[in-house]
């Protein structure tokens, strides 16, 4: 029996369920998606294999050795710990790539330092001080990658090298093209197979085109590449890999048409020197044309593009090409269903139509987003009655997830806005499935005997009551009667302060009904500082100091 082993393929944020159903449909075991990668197992064919047919995988790791440090002497210790000279010879080179998400392992570059010390320390006490591996950066013999999360540290062999994006087919390039690796994916999420035509208005230089000629056709992505790391390792299996990569008997022939168009004449001249090089030219259409051009379309296709996003790549009128956009796919692409990928920004919503997904993707360091617009002719309740559908609408959801889903509240009202009087039965489960209960009489509620025998939540007065008790015993602050504020409005039936004051000195002239507010010589805080207030209460012209003239500017 083969040996079976753990793998890892590393690929980009939202493409993990599409790598994860490529490895099933290859016969990988255990295939468990993460965050931007996917956990397998499988033997030395299915690593091969995973490396050749894998289109949306940037590089596929072999985890060798896993161990727990919690600082850099600890992990130089573990790392020469282990027998290096199965892995590569004292006349081999090697490189090292770390990946740290760790409180302890704050510096990747220290990390890949003393996992090389380690290393070359390990061949100095076996074969003497000049006798070492060498450290290439590009085009090493042996590719290592450190992982680390937290504590946990996970060495890997590199089997692929360069990433997987770089088939080979690529000789010339616009600016800013889309990775190849992203663009498989897309057209993979589509599910586009080759069995409608597939439009690319904005091409570029031809990576859509490509990638969707060879998923038609199921032709390797990998067959394009000259080298592969894992051909450099010890028990590399030459006639196993020629087997494999010389094997064309899933191929197929592709009944439709893709076609490509660009408004410059020199992107189409690259696109068109790449789409040679692939050896997939007898399946492309390649123009040069405006998207303002298109007046016609073949029926029921799909367009999968990708225009400008107004930072690397920008056009005279940014709002002006997404409202074309738009404008195109009502008018033109109908029964289409299109995949456009774009910057998260203003723009994208200048199409004017309602995506029917919207699935956060990033391309390099942009963070963009992928949405799928279905053009349907007439409006949406003939598209509905016809049969067809949106992809997001609830009836879509797995039945599963639907029954899994708790009541919401709005749920009480249905969309008419009449009150559902069952609402409350969802309520309504056994205790013992951690559900609520019918609530108990008021009475025993307020007793404190509430919902599945739990007290009810008391209110701010019962609270203020239980201070006030807990401090019953305590002497009184003779400071607290002094600060505490008034109360606004007196107990019913009392009059206001204001109200008391006009009842005392409603019979006394008006002059004097306030010379009780007069300054208190013994209380000198009481003197009134407003000098009008003054005048009215004393009747008296206030004192006021006489003012400094004002020196000549002279």
């Amino acid at each position: 029996m083969k040996e079976q082993f753990e793998m890892v393929a590393k690929t980009f944020q939202g493409l993990e369920d599409v790598l994860a159903e490529e490895l099933r449909s290859l016969g990988a075991l255990n295939v468990k998606p993460g965050r931007r990668m996917v956990s397998f197992e499988g033997d030395l064919e299915m690593l091969y294999r995973a490396n050749l047919s894998c289109r949306t995988a940037l590089r596929i790791l072999k985890p060798i050795f896993k161990f727990k440090a919690r600082t850099t002497d600890e992990l130089y210790d573990a790392v020469k710990e282990f027998d290096w000279g199965s892995i590569m010879s004292v006349g081999s080179t090697f490189s090292i790539d770390t990946v740290a998400y760790s409180d302890e392992f704050t510096h990747s570059r220290f990390v890949t330092y003393r996992v090389k010390d380690a290393i070359v320390d390990w061949f100095k006490d076996r074969y003497g001080d000049d006798k070492r591996p060498g450290v290439r950066l590009q085009d090493a013999d042996v590719m290592l990658n450190v992982h680390i999360s937290g504590e946990y540290v996970t060495l890997s062999l590199d089997s692929s090298g360069e990433s997987l994006h770089k088939r080979g087919y690529r000789v010339a390039q616009t600016e800013a093209p889309i990775n190849e690796v992203l663009a498989a994916g897309i057209i993979l999420k589509s599910g586009w197979k080759g069995d409608t035509p597939l439009i690319d208005p904005m091409c570029g230089s031809g990576t859509f085109l490509i990638e969707a000629a060879l998923i038609a056709a199921n032709i390797n992505p990998g067959v394009y590449r000259k080298h592969f790391t894992f051909e450099n390792w010890k028990d590399f299996d030459a006639a196993l890999f020629d087997r494999l990569y010389n094997d064309d008997s899933n191929e197929r022939d592709v009944n439709v048409k893709i076609y490509g168009a660009d408004i410059s004449p020199k992107a189409i001249e690259i696109a068109a020197r790449n789409i040679k090089s692939a050896g997939v030219g007898r399946m492309i259409e390649l123009e040069t044309k405006p998207l303002s051009a298109w007046d016609e379309a073949p029926a029921n296709g799909t367009i999968i593009s990708n225009p400008p996003y107004g930072e690397r790549i920008s056009a005279d009128d940014m709002e002006g090409l997404y409202e074309m956009i738009g404008s195109k796919l009502k008018n033109v692409f109908k029964g289409y269903h299109a995949w456009i990928i774009a910057a998260k920004n203003e723009y994208i919503t200048k199409i004017g139509l309602a995506p029917s997904q919207k699935i956060p993707v990033l391309n390099g360091a942009i963070e963009c987003e992928l949405r799928e617009y279905v053009i349907f002719e007439g409006d949406y309740k003939s598209f509905r009655k016809a049969g067809g559908r949106l992809r997001d609408e609830a009836s879509d959801a797995p039945a599963d997830r639907k029954s899994d889903r708790k009541p919401d509240r709005r749920d009480k009202f249905d969309r008419h806005g009449d009150f559902k009087k069952d609402f409350r039965k969802d309520y309504r489960k056994d205790s013992a499935d951690g559900f609520r209960k019918d609530f108990k009489s008021d009475r025993d509620f307020r007793r404190g005997e509430g919902r599945d025998g739990r007290a009810p939540q008391r209110d701010f007065a019962d609270k203020r009551r239980e201070r006030r008790s807990d401090r019953a015993g305590e002497p009184r602050n003779p400071l607290e009667d002094r600060y505490t504020p008034k109360r606004r409005f007196d107990r019913p039936g009392e009059k206001r302060p204001f109200d008391r004051h006009q009842d005392r000195h409603q019979d006394r002239p008006f002059e004097k009904r306030f010379d009780h507010l007069q300054a208190d010589p013994e209380n000198p805080l009481a003197v009134r500082r407003n000098e009008g207030a003054l005048k009215l209460l004393t009747n008296k012209q206030p004192s006021l100091l006489p003012m400094r003239k004002r020196k000549s500017k002279e």
